[in-house]
């Protein structure tokens, strides 16, 4: 039988070692799936509940994976059904490349059913490399290109092929005018500043005597040159959302997570640093980075376009995070002076005090914080835990303590609801033999989770650890745009908007097979933990926790607390309840001894 256009296409992603590729069927793509059947499923498809989902699925397989995750999907509806999960992969810089199907050439331009113009839809978010296949000729160079792409820039591309295409034969491109031949394989550049750039970076670091670092997944072959450099320093490392798996939160110099969601000492860190290192982060607020003219301030990233940004920074070297930091660091000299360090680890280890009163707070009927606070010893030494946005992401940020070999990861720049769930489903096709924890509210289990569930249910029992807990926090409530709403825009909480229908989740879990597990009373907590943990199948554990229970921000500003106090004031259906809740949680930090309640 001769190679169709689909045959080859699989050939192709076969010999670029892609082993999965996450999608949802359509007559679009019906040249692949017959293909496919002829390939005898390889790459292996993964059958998605939703487009949006699959694309969620490559980007976490991609995440956690360090290599480059596929998704396919039908023309017209399924096309633009990716781009949720399309956009966030490009926005973290993950290299994720879709192939979509498209309608029949000779259709084209006719209004046609289920005809969109593909390439204007995905030129923003396949903005480096989008293409339509008009002849088998133009293959393989379209398909490598789209590969070498993603993988060189870390980002979205994407492989439009008509439906009539798919079913032609296979001819490869001859030694011809106009014709491009193509070849595998794309070899990592290993890049380092320059000699003049690194003596720079270091009269910087040396000259100051308060220095803190910032450290973003850019970093995260870094971990040792990271440290070492901390410790010649005595300087205190921050972790932007995306690079909370860096460095081990058990390290004493650690600050934790910086921003509308970090931690106190990550706060401070940058309110009285004067020296500024930022590596392999593109932190968006600056807001929280030291004031103007207040730190001198050097940026490390491989990507030069990223350089320079956020912040008045004096010397910008692009390069690898390890390579750079270890050519720099010989030019380094150690402080003498471990004062800024003492005071670093003094405020680490008070903030860990903090928080462990804070998650022992009363509440009704649950402190979402202790529900963290006790996952945290807990967590399996090798566990992959994604998050989504919402509330949640709060206690994510602040209370796991990653260890050494940990991973976590969520939408850090999209910030968009319901990848925590694919993510995962990701993550265990890239490491079948790892448990995987999810952290989400209820409104993501309604808007996509739930059906996430049923694509993990399918599939769990190939998988050699068949672990995946889903923490969901159930409040009744869209609990950080309330609580935005409250601190940003001084508005009450709107419940036509804010309310979340009740639903069974952990109820639902068993009723496909899965494990169930609800929790109303605080006291069962860590049982709750240790049952989910030991299960021979995913589990969710349903957490019915307090939404009046504040995600108060590392230095809540006098503004944020005139619009909570104004939105209060305005009726606020919860008003008494975030009162009581707030003062008990803020005084945590002034009390000196244990726990108060």
């Amino acid at each position: 039988m001769a190679e169709l256009v689909s045959d080859y296409v699989l050939k192709r992603l076969r010999e670029w070692k892609v082993e999965h590729v996450f999608s949802y069927a359509g007559d679009g793509i019906n040249g692949l799936l017959a293909a496919w059947d002829r390939a005898d499923n390889k790459p292996r498809f993964i059958q998605s509940r939703h487009e949006e989902l699959a694309a969620f699925e490559a980007t976490g397989y991609a995440k956690f994976s360090g290599r480059v995750g596929v998704c396919a999907a039908t023309s017209g509806p399924g096309a633009i059904h990716l781009l949720n999960g399309l956009y966030d992969a490009k926005l973290d810089h993950v290299p994720v490349v879709a192939i979509i199907g498209q309608t029949a050439r000779s259709a084209m331009g006719g209004s046609y059913q289920q005809e969109i113009d593909l390439i204007s839809l995905y030129k923003d978010v396949a903005g480096d490399y989008v293409q339509m296949v008009t002849v088998p000729e133009q293959l393989p160079n379209v398909l490598d290109r789209a590969f070498r792409t993603s993988i060189a820039r870390r980002t979205v591309t994407a492989v439009i092929i008509p439906a009539d295409v798919q079913d032609l034969e296979y001819s490869p491109p001859k030694h011809e005018f106009k014709m491009v031949p193509s070849s595998l394989g794309a070899a990592q550049p290993q890049i380092t500043p320059s000699a003049e750039g690194l003596a720079q970076a270091a009269e910087i670091l040396n000259a100051g005597e308060r220095v803190a670092v910032l450290a973003g997944q850019g970093a995260r072959n870094a971990a040792n040159e990271l440290t070492e450099v901390a410790d010649v320093l005595g300087a205190g490392v921050a972790k932007a959302l995306l690079g909370k798996d860096v460095l081990p939160d058990d390290l004493p110099f650690v600050t934790g997570s910086i921003g509308l969601l970090g931690t106190r000492p990550s706060y401070e860190l940058m309110r009285d640093c004067d020296t500024l290192l930022v590596v392999g982060s593109n932190f968006p607020y600056s807001q929280f980075l030291p004031e103007f003219g207040q730190a001198r301030a050097i940026q490390i990233d491989i990507d030069p376009t990223m350089l320079g940004m956020r912040y008045p920074f004096e010397c910008n070297l692009a390069g690898d995070a390890a390579e750079t930091l270890r050519t720099l660091l010989p030019l380094l000299e150690r402080k003498a002076d471990r004062s800024w360090r003492e005071t670093i680890e003094g405020n680490v280890s008070r903030w860990w005090e903090v928080l462990d009163r804070r998650a022992y707070v009363d509440a009704d009927p649950i402190n979402p914080e202790r529900v963290f606070h006790e996952l945290s010893p807990l967590l399996p030494d090798n566990v992959m835990v994604t998050s989504d946005s919402g509330s949640g992401t709060n206690w994510y940020a602040r209370y796991l303590k990653f260890r050494p070999g940990m991973r976590g990861s969520l939408s850090g720049t999209l910030a968009t609801m319901c990848p925590g769930p694919p993510y995962a489903t990701g993550a265990k096709f890239a490491h079948p033999d790892r448990p995987a924890i999810v952290v989400v509210g209820d409104g993501t289990m309604q808007m996509n989770g739930i059906n996430e569930l049923i694509t993990i249910a399918q599939y769990y029992k190939e998988w050699s650890d068949p672990r995946v807990v889903f923490t969901v926090l159930n409040n009744g409530d869209l609990n950080q745009v309330t609580w935005e709403l409250r601190a940003m825009g001084g508005a009450p909480q709107f419940l036509p908007s804010q309310r979340v229908p009740d639903f069974p989740y952990a109820g639902f879990a068993e009723s496909i097979g899965l494990m169930g597990i609800k929790v109303e009373d605080p006291g069962q907590i860590e049982g709750a933990w240790q049952r989910a943990l030991a299960a021979d199948r995913p589990c969710v554990v349903e957490f019915v926790t307090d939404p009046a229970v504040p995600p108060i921000p590392p230095h809540a500003t006098l503004e944020q607390m005139e619009s909570t106090a104004a939105a209060l004031i305005k009726g606020d259906p919860d008003a008494w309840s975030v009162v009581k809740e707030g003062v008990k949680t803020k005084a945590q930090e002034f009390i000196p001894g244990g726990r108060s309640r």
